[in-house]
């Protein structure tokens, strides 16, 4: 089965971290604009991460047999059409898909006007046409999707 996923290029990665910013526009939409900065979330579904030489962000790489799945106690996680899916409603925020995850692509995140936490990882902006906001925003175009086999 062939999985797509986002990859970065780090030689091309500036750090700029605008790819985090397109990811939490994407997934919050236009009311995002009219909430008061007290109320704005800022859970991006990728990380960038940086060191002294390098910044590339990491992502989800949507593997074809996730670890992260099989460490989820009440099944939370799925693959619904070649992507690695979260139900934020059955996840109880335990982290064991955090854990599992050999990218470190997995967060925690407080849920939009809730209490409560959930894994967070990046879904291919799912339902937003022309495809990931990360990809169409990185000003140094770093970030590609990859269709790959396996």
């Amino acid at each position: 089965m062939a999985n797509c996923y986002v990859i970065a290029n780090a030689k091309k990665c500036i750090g700029c971290r605008t790819c985090e910013v397109a990811c939490v526009v994407s997934h919050a939409g236009e009311s995002m604009f009219q909430l008061k900065d007290s109320d704005i979330k800022f859970f991006p579904k990728l990380t960038v991460m940086k060191n002294k030489t390098v910044s590339a962000p990491v992502q989800c790489r949507q593997c074809g047999n996730p670890l992260c799945m099989k460490a989820c106690p009440v099944g939370a996680i799925e693959i619904v059409d070649r992507k690695v899916h979260i139900d934020r409603e059955a996840c109880i925020g335990c982290k064991s898909c955090v854990v599992a995850c050999p990218f470190g692509a997995i967060d925690m995140a407080l849920e939009i006007n809730e209490e409560k936490v959930v894994a967070n990882k990046c879904d291919l902006c799912e339902g937003r046409e022309g495809g990931p906001a990360c990809v169409k925003a990185c000003p140094t175009q770093a970030l590609r999707i990859v269709n790959k086999d396996g």
